[in-house]
């Protein structure tokens, strides 16, 4: 077998293997949101017509619980919930009665909109934040931006959000409080949803950046007469990038959960506002396709940031685990374990790229 087949064979069987553990992790996230919504006292269809204030018989409410099947056993709930699911259908909203992949599919694009200009802004300032505070030489104001991350991790999204909406709404009315009236709507909840996301890629990009310019290979670069501003954005970066990629699924896993917040506090249609709602109200298929959705976004991220490792260090195989056999040393030691570097690198390849 040739190379390039070997090579494209390991690939197949580390994306096959990848997407074994992608249906696992559907499958956890759907059952733990199970267990853990129907361990809840509430009763939704009670929440629907209105508890004890209801004109509702006790006949009508049986009807409405052996419609939506909560008059079934959990087990059985369970199992036939996931049998749908598996068909592609995600049920009925308790709430409104609507498809719940309709609820969802709606919700979708706003979030995305808030969502993607909430990254994209949150990794300019976390990486402008990073490399200036590691790049300027005075050490007083290297310790001042590397003390502004902390700060922003720990400030309150919602409090945040508020500031904003009374500085740039109601003071100087440049944006809109709330609502979704096009891209003007979108400056004040995606700086909020950037804060702390940015806070984090600048916290972790600082340190690597920090690692990385202690490396031999830098004394090297030195050596050769290369200047700050090229060691620092073409050789360093480019290696203190690899762990601040490794969080790229924390991250957008926590833009998903802050959009909870900051569309809440900004009145934005979306993702946010309907697992708020879903959860007051109990809407458990509601809430279960969220977590769903959730979960696959989360998989389909840090599958893609596993396939472009390679582009950023060639170093790096992407390759399926090996199987354990019995195998003499020689055949044993040509096995790449799956993500991992290689212990043999070309030492004039990587001074040819300090050049």
């Amino acid at each position: 077998m040739s190379t390039a087949n070997a090579s494209r064979s390991a690939v197949a069987r580390y994306l096959a293997s990848r997407l074994g553990q992608a249906v696992i992790v559907l499958w956890a996230a759907y059952t733990v949101s199970f267990i853990v919504l129907y361990a809840l006292p509430s009763d939704p269809v009670a929440l629907k017509t209105g508890g004890d204030a209801s004109d509702v018989t006790p006949e009508q409410l049986a009807a409405l619980k052996a419609a939506y099947g909560l008059d079934r056993p959990l087990a059985v709930q369970y199992v036939l919930r996931l049998g749908r699911v598996l068909a592609g259908d995600l049920g009925t909203s308790i709430d409104t009665g609507r498809p719940v992949s309709q609820v969802i599919g709606e919700a979708i694009p706003p979030t995305l909109q808030l969502a993607g200009l909430g990254f994209v802004i949150a990794v300019v300032t976390g990486a402008s934040l990073a490399v200036l505070a590691t790049f300027v030489r005075r050490r007083a104001l290297s310790a001042f931006l590397l003390g502004l991350p902390p700060l922003g991790v720990a400030i309150p999204a919602f409090w945040f959000g508020l500031i904003l909406i009374q500085l740039f709404s109601f003071q100087l009315p440049l944006f809109p409080a709330m609502g979704d009236r096009g891209v003007a709507s979108l400056v004040l909840p995606s700086i909020a949803l950037a804060l702390p996301t940015g806070a984090m890629i600048a916290q972790l990009l600082s340190k690597s950046l920090t690692a990385a310019l202690r490396e031999p290979y830098i004394d090297t670069a030195v050596a050769k007469g290369a200047s700050r501003a090229r060691i620092h954005l073409r050789h360093a970066l480019r290696n203190a990038a690899l762990p601040a990629l490794t969080v790229t699924g924390l991250i957008v896993g926590q833009l998903l959960s802050g959009t909870v917040v900051t569309e809440t506090v900004f009145s934005r249609p979306g993702i946010g506002r309907v697992t708020a709602t879903a959860v007051q109200q109990q809407d458990i298929p509601v809430v279960q396709g969220v977590v769903l959705f959730a979960a696959l976004v989360f998989v389909i991220v840090n599958l893609v940031v596993d396939l472009i490792y390679p582009l950023l260090d060639p170093r790096i195989e992407l390759t399926s685990a090996p199987r354990r056999r019995r195998r003499s040393r020689a055949a044993t030691s040509t096995t790449t374990p799956a993500l991992t570097e290689s212990t043999s690198v070309d030492i004039d390849a990587v001074l040819e790229e300090v050049r």
